[in-house]
């Protein structure tokens, strides 16, 4: 995902309103996000389909680091072959 343009990324709602589709083909065009103001205050962040997808599946890596992470250092792992032998016994 590319960085937000300051000058041209931002706009408020009202006009972000009347404009709506002129501002979807500029974020597929760019490949920039548009952050939508409301009262001077950021309110909300359009992107395209595959960035909202991709931030998912970064979100979602990071958390399984993290739980990787914590079940190393709680001593929850297990060898390749302890591994197996506990599938094998689910197994039967």
């Amino acid at each position: 995902m590319k960085q937000i343009n300051v000058a041209n990324d931002i706009v408020p709602v009202a006009e972000f309103k009347v404009q709506v589709s002129k501002y979807l083909k500029n974020i597929k065009t760019t490949g920039r996000p548009m952050v939508i103001t409301q009262n001077g205050k950021p309110a909300g962040v359009l992107l395209t389909p595959d960035d909202f997808e991709e931030l998912i599946y970064q979100k979602s890596l990071i958390e399984s680091i993290g739980r990787g992470i914590s079940d190393l250092e709680k001593g929850n792992i297990f060898t390749t072959e302890e591994l197996r032998a506990k599938l094998e016994k689910r197994r039967v």
